[in-house]
C-alpha cells in the first residue's frame, strides 16, 4: 500500500485550450492566481484532465479545478464537488469528479474538491483572445478565488 504524503494546502488546476477563445478562460485565471504567489497554493494548467492528476490532488487537503462554463451562472460559479461512482470515466477526457473518484480510489485520498466554472461564450474559433464579456467574468472570478483562498488559508493557519 502506498504511503501518502500530505503536506500541501491546495492544488489549484485551470483547465482548456487557449487556442479556442473563451476555452482558455481554465488556465488564464489559473494563470493570475499563480502570480500572487500565495502560501500554500500550488497553480497547473493544462489542456485537459488526466489520470496523473488524480495522483497529484491526493497529495493535497483541497483543489480547485477551474474551466470555462457554457451553462451555468454569470459571471462564474464556485461550488463544491463530490467523488462520483456514477460517471463513465474515458481515458481522454475526465470530469473533476472523475479526476476525485479516482483519487479516492487509487490513493484513498480524502480531498476536498471544489470546481469554478467560468462562464464562457465564444469557442467556435482558433483564436487565443477572450471574448469581451468572458474577459469580464475572468476578473471577478479570479476577485472572488483569490479572496477565497486567501481567506481559507488564513482559516486554516488559526484552526
Amino acid at each position: 500500500m502506498m504511503t501518502k504524503d500530505i503536506n500541501l494546502s491546495t492544488l489549484v488546476i485551470g483547465y482548456g485550450n487557449p487556442g479556442r477563445q473563451d476555452d482558455g478562460l481554465g488556465p488564464a485565471c489559473a494563470d493570475r492566481i499563480a502570480e500572487l504567489n500565495l502560501s500554500g497554493v500550488t497553480v497547473e494548467t493544462n489542456y485537459q484532465l488526466t489520470v496523473e492528476d488524480a495522483l497529484e490532488l491526493s497529495r493535497y487537503q483541497q483543489v480547485v479545478f477551474i474551466d470555462a462554463s457554457l451553462r451555468g451562472g454569470k459571471p462564474f460559479f464556485l461550488q463544491q464537488i463530490e467523488a462520483d461512482d456514477e460517471r463513465q470515466m474515458g481515458s481522454h477526457v475526465l470530469s473533476p469528479q472523475a479526476v476525485v473518484t479516482l483519487s479516492r480510489t487509487l490513493f484513498d485520498a480524502n480531498t476536498q474538491a471544489f470546481l469554478m466554472g467560468i462562464r464562457g461564450y465564444a469557442f467556435d474559433r482558433f483564436e487565443e483572445a477572450l471574448s469581451p464579456e468572458a474577459q469580464l467574468n475572468l476578473n471577478q472570478a479570479f476577485d472572488y478565488l483569490a479572496s477565497w483562498l486567501q481567506s481559507r488559508e488564513k482559516y486554516r493557519d488559526h484552526a
